[in-house]
């Protein structure tokens, strides 16, 4: 099942969309010096075809920027991706539990996919940072190959594990990005009914090349969380929050488009699945990413900045638009497929409430500008 890692790499860039990054690496992102106040003004005129008032951008000091950047960092980045390392660690733990008499199924099997489904939470949290180490080398791709249009995932585990029953986490690094990561273990917990051995050593060394994959990315923002949100740069550019509001963006774009539109039909021919497909919980991925959105928009820093200019009114609709799709999505069953076709489309409408919120009225007001490569038509 070994694929040559260019044509893996094609292969992954072309499912995905191109989805890699939001915006552009740090080094290409920083924005030209020009007066914050024009931009937003200008932003908001091009978002609305001149059909609202400009937006006045809010004044942020560089030495706010440069706490609210170390606030990112610290308390939501990094949490995000020791999260994802701790279920990971977790779930290679209870596998290791479990499978020592294969085949295992029942109430171990269940214990396995329960865990699966948290670490897949963990992991819908941290792509809302859709820059630095994750992106940078590509191992998003590694831990979520998604959206798998052609549906590579479930024949290739299954030949990987059939053409190596002994599988290691050393000879699974040296795998294709198809079958690896948060969709590979989905496919081996929720494609059978019960584990043999061959398939118990695949979770194994799944969950343990995927812990250590993200750890390292861990460890990279442990490190270089300064750089990677240039905050010590505040006084010179808005390159770190430029990129974090985009990312954020980003993470609202793709999951209306690749999560929703697309696997359900709503605005073209249906392309693609939802996510945790085979497992049937798609809404747990959604509201995962949901929530962490609303950890981030509704931060009370971000807060306390919006605030300073008497802008409230942008902390309260986006506070209203996240609490509107968050209560529609708890009504909604586990798999979103099985929701009839309004509520559905329901969903994808409040998803693009608050990209617009976030393009027009969000970033023009922090004086920034939306990303060069935009995915949403709203």
């Amino acid at each position: 099942m070994k694929i040559n890692h260019a044509l893996a790499m094609a292969l992954s860039a072309l499912s995905a969309g191109l989805l890699i990054s939001c915006v552009k690496p740090a080094d290409e992102n920083k924005a030209p010096e020009v007066d914050s106040q024009k931009v937003a003004q200008n932003s908001a005129a091009d978002s609305n075809s001149g059909s609202v008032d400009k937006v006045v951008a809010v004044d942020i000091s560089a030495d706010t920027e440069k706490t609210y950047l170390t606030h990112v960092a610290d308390d939501i980045v990094i949490p995000a991706y020791a999260d994802a390392v701790k279920q990971s660690n977790l779930l290679h733990d209870l596998a290791q539990k479990h499978c020592k008499q294969a085949p295992i199924s029942g109430d171990e099997l269940q214990a396995l996919r329960d865990q699966w489904l948290v670490l897949a939470q963990a992991w819908a949290n941290a792509e809302m940072i859709n820059f630095g180490p994750a992106t940078a080398s590509m191992s998003n791709l590694y831990i979520n190959y998604y959206p798998d249009e052609r549906g590579l995932v479930h024949g290739g585990v299954a030949d990987l594990i059939a053409a190596n029953p002994t599988l290691t986490a050393e000879q699974l690094a040296n795998e294709s990005a198809i079958v690896q990561g948060v969709p590979g273990l989905e496919e081996a917990l929720y494609a059978n009914d019960s584990l043999d051995a061959g398939q118990c050593a695949y979770v194994i060394s799944a969950s343990s090349a995927l812990s250590t994959r993200l750890k390292n990315i861990e460890d990279n923002w442990q490190q270089n969380a300064t750089e990677l949100l240039a905050i010590d740069k505040t006084a010179d550019s808005d390159r770190g929050l430029n990129q974090w509001f985009n990312s954020l963006l980003s993470l609202v774009e793709t999951m209306k488009s690749n999560a929703i539109d697309q696997p359900l039909g709503l605005t073209g021919k249906a392309k693609g699945h939802l996510p945790a497909a085979t497992a049937g919980q798609s809404r747990a991925i959604i509201n995962a990413k949901l929530a962490t959105l609303n950890q981030a928009l509704t931060d009370p820093i971000l807060t306390a900045i919006l605030g300073s200019n008497n802008e409230n009114e942008v902390a309260d609709s986006l506070s209203t638009a996240l609490a509107d799709a968050t209560t529609l999505l708890a009504q909604m069953p586990e798999d979103l497929a099985t929701a009839d076709k309004a509520t559905q489309q329901e969903l994808h409408e409040h998803l693009t409430t608050i990209t617009r919120v976030i393009k027009r009225q969000l970033i023009p007001t922090l004086g920034l500008r939306v990303g060069f490569n935009s995915t949403d038509g709203d």
